[in-house]
């Protein structure tokens, strides 16, 4: 008989190998990570490129961006998945709570951690920073990543973005004593139903005879959803350097209030997790809660920042917790959606 062959032996990985298969495991690796951060360096070093001063329109560029997006998102909703994420009241009761009312009270609770002037200073930036609405498009990319509940995620961060108008201005007037001009709240408004609502209400019209193109080719789109956000990302990091947003503040100063803005989203977002599994919501829901629920708007923040504290000398102040809050949400919850997201993905 002949003597069975031997098993060919296996070269064993090297440390380099398995060091970059560790670190895309872990979505360190993902060329979406590589370009936030990417995009911030870029910022950093040709801040103009992306400012107001530079010629090419990015405002324009990225607001279309954001409309096209919910285009195509309206454009995978039929009706019938429409009408039953509206229906879902219980997730919806949770990431409006979460955004409008455990914010606020958290910043409240550690107030007394803030002594001296210029900790009350940098407490009542931090108290304004939890009174504003989630994000829109960035909540909603990231919900389409992660493969959550995608209507629901339409509404609910569209309706903070309106509920927004009017808490975080009784918020601020009851807590920092301030005053808004509502004409311009609802100009923000009007923004918002052109930039969100009538682009999502005319892809759900034209559903019946474009969805399957539009379902067809997500992979597409996905990729267009994470583009977008790569461009908002460099825009706003051109517009903060080239005004010298973070230029009077000590190194250790931004470190320190960056890994405070960084424990406020991780202890949100596991207040959300551990909340969405004592409710029982599916993983979908989950996912929309996660993502709608821990996001603070740094669009809506800019505009209102100026409508409430119009004559703040300090209105750099005020933007740096929300500036750093920003750019955090959105470098770790990308790692987050993007891993959530994977085929591989088991539901939990």
């Amino acid at each position: 008989m002949p003597e069975p062959a031997a098993p060919i032996a296996t070269p064993p990985a090297s440390a380099e190998n398995y060091l970059v298969a560790l670190l895309r495991r872990a979505g360190l690796l993902d060329w979406f990570l590589l370009g936030l951060l990417g995009a911030v360096g870029l910022a950093y070093l040709l801040p103009e490129a992306g400012s107001k001063a530079s010629p090419i329109p990015w405002f324009i560029i990225t607001k279309g961006g954001v409309a096209l997006i919910f285009f195509f998102y309206g454009l995978r909703l039929s009706l019938d998945k429409l009408k039953a994420g509206l229906r879902n009241w219980r997730l919806h009761v949770v990431v409006q709570a979460i955004t409008f009312l455990v914010f606020p009270l958290l910043a409240l609770a550690v107030q007394p951690l803030f002594g001296g002037e210029k900790g009350a200073q940098l407490w009542q930036s931090i108290f304004f920073l939890c009174t504003l609405p989630s994000t829109v498009s960035t909540s909603v990319v990231m919900v389409s990543i992660a493969r959550g509940n995608l209507p629901a995620a339409i509404f609910n961060a569209s309706i903070s973005s309106l509920l927004g108008i009017v808490l975080t201005p009784l918020w601020t007037s009851f807590v920092l004593h301030t005053s808004a001009d509502g004409g311009h709240l609802w100009g923000l408004a009007l923004s918002l139903t052109w930039q969100v609502i009538l682009p999502v209400v005319a892809g759900v019209l034209l559903n019946r005879r474009w969805g399957a193109f539009a379902e067809k080719h997500k992979g597409a789109l996905r990729l267009s959803d994470q583009v977008v956000i790569l461009l908002i990302v460099f825009t706003a990091f051109c517009e903060s350097f080239a005004e010298g947003i973070f230029r009077s503040y000590a190194a250790r100063d931004i470190g320190l209030l960056g890994l405070g803005m960084v424990a406020l989203y991780l202890l949100i977002f596991g207040a959300v997790w551990g909340l969405s599994q004592l409710l029982g919501f599916s993983r979908e829901d989950r996912i929309t809660a996660l993502f709608c629920g821990s996001k603070k708007s740094l669009v809506h923040g800019s505009v209102m920042a100026s409508l409430l504290f119009p004559a703040a000398a300090g209105t750099g102040l005020l933007l740096l917790p929300l500036m750093l809050y920003h750019a955090l949400q959105i470098i770790l919850a990308s790692m987050m959606a993007q891993r959530m997201g994977r085929p591989e993905a088991t539901p939990s």
